[in-house]
């Protein structure tokens, strides 16, 4: 005679919250990242300090677009951190209008940034500037586009109703990811904006 097992509670098929591994895995892969950011970052400051004439180059960069955009990215970060509020709540529906407003900010933060490259005076050959400025930010775009898919297919998830309260690691993941993505362009504004107003 066959006996059934039933269990008293659903049985949690993966850990959830800040105790799963793949959460671990998210915070060595930001240390990576950030570590990269830094690097490229003293450079600028290293090279910036032994140069010969003034620096940038070109003078003080123009820093309206820039401080536009970059409080575009800050209101992203609000929204993200709205909808994961929101699901940990049990409120799927303001997770994906949340999550949706987070890819919008998120798309035309990416367009202004392209527009300010095709302005701008210099080009990556130009000198050590200009070079430092095409690889960080394209750097920091590249890592943009993957938090866009990352917020897309979250949007695609919920919409099957993949999340609820008890269950949304990903979108965990997938916002503090977004939240790095934002602090990483505070630190690149600061530098290419910010500290050559300072002299």
């Amino acid at each position: 005679m066959d006996e059934t097992l039933i269990p008293a509670a659903p049985v949690n098929v993966a850990p959830q919250g800040p105790t799963a591994s793949a959460w671990y895995g998210l915070l060595f892969l930001l240390a990576t990242e950030a570590a990269l950011f830094i690097y490229l970052l003293f450079s600028y400051f290293l090279l910036a300090s032994q140069a010969p004439g003034q620096w940038p180059p070109d003078g003080v960069p123009e820093i309206q677009r820039p401080g536009a955009n970059t409080v575009i990215l800050l209101l992203s970060s609000a929204t993200a951190w709205w909808s994961q509020r929101s699901i940990a709540n049990g409120a799927s529906g303001k997770l994906i209008v949340g999550l949706s407003l987070t890819l919008l900010l998120g798309c035309i933060f990416t367009g202004v940034q392209i527009w300010e490259w095709t302005h701008k005076s210099f080009s990556p050959a130009s000198n050590a500037y200009g070079s430092l400025y095409f690889t960080i930010t394209a750097l920091h775009v590249a890592h943009v586009v993957i938090g866009l898919i990352v917020l897309a297919c979250l949007i695609v998830w919920a919409a099957l109703g993949r999340f609820s309260a008890k269950r949304h690691l990903h979108v965990l993941i997938g916002v503090t990811y977004w939240h790095f993505v934002d602090a990483v362009w505070i630190a690149v504004f600061t530098t290419f904006f910010l500290t050559p107003m300072l002299g």
